[in-house]
């Protein structure tokens, strides 16, 4: 399993950076926000989804991260040079937290892509199987896995994934943070 952390430092491709984070403990959300602004970055990223190639960061491109509190999931809401949302991305993981002032989550393998179009990618499943057949997982985080996966996807499908309509909201509470 892998740590990530919400400033991305180990993060070589982003050659200048701006960053803020904050606490938030409202009726929508409890937990971190962090906010990535890559200004540069040496070589722009893009995912393959089926036959179209999406670019995921580039220059100016803005990283906000949610890590609720009590919750086995985290969102990176990707946002464009010009402020649209390229993707949301959901990190399924086994727990949330901080350390060193810095919010991070343990990653669960499995993760689920929403489109601005909206249809629903899930990714990884291999690597979730292949943590759990070479004993990397148990049974328990497993089933952990693929049960949230499977909610936040009914979530979705239903338009109750709040953590969605928060982006934009939780991007403008940390864009003047930026240092």
């Amino acid at each position: 399993m892998k740590r990530k952390y919400g400033d991305r430092s180990e993060w070589k491709r982003i050659s200048k950076r701006k960053y803020a984070q904050s606490y938030l403990d409202s009726k929508e959300f409890k937990g971190y926000i962090t906010l990535l602004h890559t200004i540069e970055v040496t070589k722009p990223l893009s995912a393959r989804y089926g036959e179209n190639d999406i670019c995921i960061c580039d220059d100016g491109y803005m990283w906000l991260q949610q890590f609720p509190i009590d919750k086995k999931h985290a969102v990176t809401t990707m946002f464009d040079a010009s402020g649209n949302i390229v993707q949301w991305y959901i990190d399924i993981c086994i727990k949330n937290g901080i350390e060193r002032n810095i919010p991070w989550m343990d990653d669960l393998y499995l993760d689920i892509i929403l489109l601005p179009s909206g249809e629903v990618i899930q990714k990884d499943g291999d690597e979730l199987e292949e943590a759990y057949l070479n004993g990397i997982i148990n049974k328990s985080l497993y089933n952990l896995a693929l049960k949230e996966a499977n909610t936040i996807t009914e979530l979705i499908n239903n338009k109750n994934f709040e953590l969605i309509s928060l982006s934009n909201i939780h991007k403008e509470i940390l864009i003047n943070k930026l240092k």
